[in-house]
């Protein structure tokens, strides 16, 4: 297929609807921790607030929900989408009206709040991508939405925290509720899916249906090994990135700070050139290739741990790992839009998403105590090698999964 045939209005609303995803994450993690942190709470207190993101990994609890009723405005998944969008509006005001030094457990509630508001508006925009876009667009489409969200970080990390500094953490905060209003802009020019009439019958469909009709496919396990392999090198490297280049080398904290703002960028050009390069490649090649890239782009650290405190290996490995990450991002979210049936697509899809991140999540320990034990070089060769079992599933799976890029509404296409 052509790029001039995938310009089209589905893909563009990914876009305002990625953002409007990823600007509540940055306002209730690391800009809320600096906001803590200037306003004099003590170290404790800021570190039980890092509790306030628990509702971003238990999503998939209140999913079957938000699957099975509908509001009575706009359809299941637009309906859902505007209550979600007008409450974290509503949330991140209240957030701007409170003094942290004097209710900090006030505003760590009112915090809580708007992440289970964002974690299930998460839930509904996933549900709606998946439903919306056409197996052909599903590349391209993630990677337009990940530009988004991750354009969102930036706006409400780095341009919240400057502008906090000129008007003060109110005032920031109250900028940003309406910086959500793109949100809402982006829902009310949308369509409703057709697909988002095959409601569940009931709750109790709603919650185990989702999981008869996965485990009902013959290959369901080896699915799941691929969902929770795939990017596991990947977040294996990541997990200790920062001390890295900081302990393990030598950088500054100036340098890792560029470095992050150049990978951010490195990051958004290879969602959009993975994205491309799906249209010509299809989904099973492209989880290859990109999953390859991300594997031997771990490498690139070795090199930089064997070299020492040197700028040009640092740029060099930087590129390699984003670029690389953001177009296996990409595949990724294809790949799990593909799985999904859409009769259940807000569970399976928190479902999915869960268990990829448990990664990133349990990694953060054993990855210290084998940086003790082995060195940073050798600890990289390690996540190289822990990408390799989920491209050799990938391979085993290849055509199981070219059947699934075909399907329209990701039920089970294999008997």
């Amino acid at each position: 297929m052509r790029i001039s045939q995938l310009a089209n209005r589905r893909i563009g609303l990914m876009l305002p609807l990625g953002f409007a995803s990823g600007l509540p994450l940055a306002l209730t993690s690391g800009t809320l921790q600096a906001w803590l942190t200037v306003a004099g709470v003590d170290l404790r207190t800021i570190g039980v607030f890092t509790l306030v993101g628990l509702p971003y990994t238990l999503k998939f609890l209140w999913a079957p929900l938000m699957d099975r009723y509908v509001p009575p405005w706009l359809g299941r998944r637009r309906g859902w989408m505007v209550l979600t969008q007008a409450s974290l509006i509503v949330g991140v005001l209240a957030m701007a009206l409170i003094d942290p030094s004097q209710w900090p457990w006030l505003l760590g509630i009112v915090a809580l709040s708007v992440a289970f508001m964002s974690a299930s508006q998460d839930i509904v925009f996933d549900a709606y991508r998946t439903e919306t876009l056409r197996p052909q667009e599903r590349g391209l489409g993630a990677a337009v939405w990940v530009n988004g969200y991750r354009f969102a970080l930036l706006v409400a990390g780095s341009l919240a925290l400057v502008l906090a500094d000129q008007v003060g953490w109110p005032a920031t905060y109250t900028c940003m509720a309406f910086v959500m209003l793109v949100g809402l802009w982006a829902v009310g020019t949308a369509e409703e899916p057709t697909s988002s009439q095959q409601v569940p019958s009931s709750l109790r469909e709603a919650v185990l249906g989702p999981l008869e009709e996965f485990f009902s496919r013959t290959e369901a396990g080896t699915l799941l090994g691929l969902v929770a392999l795939y990017k596991l090198g990947d977040a294996f490297a990541g997990t200790l990135l920062t001390a890295f280049l900081i302990k393990g080398v030598g950088f500054t904290a100036t340098d890792v700070g560029v470095m992050k703002g150049l990978g951010l960028g490195l990051t958004l050009a290879g969602a959009l050139i993975g994205g491309l390069a799906m249209t010509r490649l299809g989904l099973v090649r492209a989880l290859l290739a990109f999953g390859l890239l991300q594997a031997v782009s771990n490498l690139a650290f070795v090199l930089l741990a064997w070299g020492g405190k040197s700028y040009p290996l640092l740029v060099f490995a930087i590129a390699c790992e984003n670029l690389s990450g953001g177009m296996g991002t990409s595949a990724f979210v294809a790949l799990v839009m593909a799985l999904c049936h859409h009769k259940y697509t807000a569970t399976q899809f928190a479902l999915l998403s869960s268990i990829e991140a448990l990664g990133r999540v349990l990694l953060g320990r054993p990855s210290a105590q084998l940086v003790e034990a082995i060195g940073w070089a050798p600890y990289f060769v390690v996540t190289f090698i822990a990408a390799l079992p989920g491209l050799l599933l990938l391979w085993h799976l290849r055509e199981n999964l070219a059947r699934y890029e075909g399907t329209a509404n990701g039920a089970s296409p294999i008997d």
